[in-house]
């Protein structure tokens, strides 16, 4: 389940002053901060007094950040170096979830590790490299309350730090929102555009080849959402076994169609309206005059 979507003032604190830094995100009516650590910065952190706190962290890995490990410690900043000395798990970022009060307690991270690696595996956003589901001990109803406010206020300041670990890839069931189709050369495709790009949903598929004039690198990404999972082959054809996202609507039409395409064009309603002139009429409608044409975006051959 999402954070509730409400107005938040959030606040972020570059302790070193560089922003590709450490950073520190706080929720200005919350003790709990949420600290990204650089694997090149961890020295920094370590020199911070919440390295030495008990606290639940985010190992993010993978060439697109999609790959996640959880874990919690009652000494994160030790914790870290560890991972950082043994090299076993190539992350290069840690996001670090702490209490400003220090008043965390092994029995409450233990119940977020466990609780956060259910929900992110629920939500299939990161590939959650966690061999097991955590270890939940016994949990007072009074203190589970308390965990499951800390994950709402985690979630939300992992995701401002860009981050969505928790976040639903789509905030409303598809009944309630426009499902946009392409169904170009023997394509098979339903999304749903949100403001963070292109939703293909599962059950999509496409071939497995074209005969169309293309480059290896359709082909590439094509195979590195086979070897994730995210897809699967059967017979000639590549069949998507979760949502996946993809940040542009061409992005996605160019991975379904294994060649260039232009997303807001190849994407329609099933009324066979193109998702460019369905965002026109939408802009249209909510301000109440028209918007000339020329001044939407039209798109591009690239994601």
């Amino acid at each position: 389940m999402s954070t509730p979507k409400r107005p938040r003032t959030i606040q972020l604190f570059l302790p070193t002053g560089d922003p590709a830094g450490i950073r520190i995100a706080e929720q200005t009516t919350s003790i709990i901060r949420v600290i990204e650590v650089p694997r090149s910065d961890i020295a920094e952190f370590l020199a911070m007094p919440e390295a030495r706190q008990v606290g639940l962290y985010f190992l993010v890995a993978g060439d697109n950040k999609d790959e996640v490990y959880i874990g919690q410690s009652g000494e994160v900043g030790g914790r870290l170096m560890q991972h950082h000395k043994e090299g076993t798990k190539d992350w290069e970022r840690a996001l670090v979830l702490v209490s400003l009060t220090n008043n965390l307690t092994q029995t409450h991270v233990l119940y977020l590790e466990s609780l956060a690696i259910e929900k992110a595996r629920s939500c299939q956003r990161y590939s959650l490299l966690n061999g097991n589901s955590g270890q939940r001990t016994h949990t007072p109803v009074p203190l589970k309350a308390d965990c499951d406010e800390i994950h709402d206020i985690g979630s939300l300041l992992l995701a401002t730090l860009g981050y969505p670990l928790f976040e639903s890839l789509t905030a409303a069931t598809t009944s309630s929102v426009q499902v946009f189709i392409c169904n170009r050369a023997k394509v098979t495709a339903r999304g749903i555009y949100t403001n963070e790009g292109m939703v293909v949903l599962k059950g999509s598929s496409a071939p497995m080849t074209t005969t169309r004039k293309t480059e290896q690198r359709y082909f590439d990404k094509r195979d590195q959402l086979l070897a994730k999972g995210v897809i699967v082959q059967q017979g000639d054809r590549f069949v998507f076994q979760r949502d996946h996202l993809f940040q542009t609507p061409s992005g996605a039409s160019m991975f379904l169609l294994l060649g260039t395409s232009n997303g807001w064009v190849d994407w329609k309603t099933e009324q066979g309206m193109t998702l460019h002139d369905y965002q026109g009429r939408t802009l249209d409608s909510l301000s109440g005059r028209p918007i000339h044409s020329d001044l939407l975006v039209q798109g591009s051959a690239h994601p």
